[in-house]
């Protein structure tokens, strides 16, 4: 599994202690910036990990700003990608069980470390149940396409 990695300034911290943790799990990323803390818009970093997601050289992304929705909403411009902002356990879970995301968006001003890791634990090790879900995500398909 390829991860996709993508930050503004506020969430560059964060992105920053997931790209160590996803070494110790020996889980390969690439990182498409941002390189270091100065400032820098959510939307620049957000299309380089959505068109690697998309296009399918990385299974997933993970993206991070100061709250996670404005880089959400970027991704989300995207056809074909469900990002989803999660600061919970029960919804990391569960935007993959059910709705088969494939960005996961987290806020470096909002998530603390701890919680950030177990996030992104359960959002890489939770595999999409399919189902009754999987003809829900070809609607969202097919309202993508009729655009």
């Amino acid at each position: 599994m390829i991860i996709a990695l993508g930050a503004d300034h506020g969430g560059y911290a964060l992105k920053e202690a997931v790209k160590a943790h996803l070494l110790r799990r020996g889980i390969e990323f690439i990182d498409f910036g941002s390189h270091s803390g100065d400032r820098c818009d959510y939307p620049d970093m957000a299309l380089p990990v959505a068109t690697a997601v998309v296009e399918g050289r990385c299974e997933r992304g993970l993206l991070f700003c100061g709250t996670g929705i404005g880089i959400s909403i970027a991704a989300n411009k995207m056809p074909g990608v469900r990002a989803a902002v999660c600061s919970d356990s029960y919804s990391a879970k569960y935007t993959r069980l059910h709705n088969d995301a494939n960005i996961l968006c987290l806020g470096g001003r909002v998530v603390g470390e701890g919680l950030a890791l177990d996030l992104v634990d359960l959002f890489l090790d939770t595999e999409f149940e399919g189902g009754r879900h999987a003809d829900r995500i070809a609607k969202i398909t097919n309202i993508e396409q009729a655009l």
